[in-house]
């Protein structure tokens, strides 16, 4: 079951969406076994810098893996926030990280606990799961990033988005050292208590080095990190194959 939720956001101020996959229960349709548990797990994918919510379901077939393993999937929609409270902007962490939970959780009828509470997200949205599970681990059993820039505190970064990191951060700031930069977050993170992680990125993306990066800190700090690096590049037939690589790993309970 797909649906598309409209609805006036108190931490933006303005009205927003979200795609919501929910499994249903149907022994007549041709093609798929959708699976439902007694308590249904929750999956928040978050997309990239370029896209909206709708951006999985219209490049994946994100509808029929989660069906098939019983998952519900909530896709809110962040603008080009990297899922941070802008100084020039929105309050899109506020939004991501209190509004959005309570308003699924009341919502939809999925379970609130954190065995089937899960995060995953491609490119900013990479970025976007992991410093969500790293600054809230209690909410999550498992955390993913697919081709994630998972080093936005590089200079090369702002220097390609100037605009962009200023809207953000605001003039003379940076995200380095702060609870935007996801190796400073590894840094102080209790590693017991953080979910499981994973990420992936394609041997000829552009974001490969972030990725090492990611796993050079995670290692430094004794963080088990799963990983995979399959051929291709920053490209949707490699995330494709990735979501549903992802939805195998999540420790789904039965």
């Amino acid at each position: 079951m797909r649906l598309a939720a409209d609805f006036y956001s108190e931490s933006l101020g303005m009205g927003t969406a979200i795609t919501v996959l929910l499994p249903q229960r149907s022994d007549g349709q041709i093609g798929l076994a959708e699976r439902t548990r007694t308590r249904t797990p929750v999956l928040y994918l978050l997309h990239g810098l370029s896209d909206d919510d709708t951006i999985w379901t219209r490049r994946t077939a994100i509808e029929r893996y989660a069906a098939r393993r019983g998952v519900a999937v909530v896709m809110p929609q962040a603008a080009r926030s990297f899922y941070t409270d802008e100084v020039y902007g929105n309050r899109y962490w506020t939004y991501l990280s209190e509004e959005l939970p309570a308003l699924v959780n009341a919502s939809f009828g999925v379970s609130d606990a954190r065995a089937d509470t899960f995060v995953a997200g491609l490119s900013m949205g990479g970025y976007g799961a992991m410093k969500w599970a790293l600054r809230q681990p209690w909410r999550f059993a498992a955390a993913a990033a697919l081709s994630g820039s998972l080093d936005i505190a590089k200079p090369e970064r702002e220097a390609a988005v100037p605009d962009l990191f200023r809207t953000i951060w605001g003039e003379g700031r940076r995200p380095a050292n702060t609870d935007d930069d996801l190796l400073t977050l590894l840094g102080k993170a209790d590693v017991a208590a953080l979910p499981a992680l994973w990420v992936g990125c394609g041997t000829d993306d552009f974001l490969l080095p972030d990725t090492h990066r990611f796993l050079h800190a995670a290692h430094e700090r004794g963080v088990p990190v799963a990983s995979e690096f399959p051929p291709g590049g920053h490209e949707w037939e490699l995330w494709d194959a990735q979501i549903e690589r992802v939805l195998d790993w999540l420790p789904l309970a039965d």
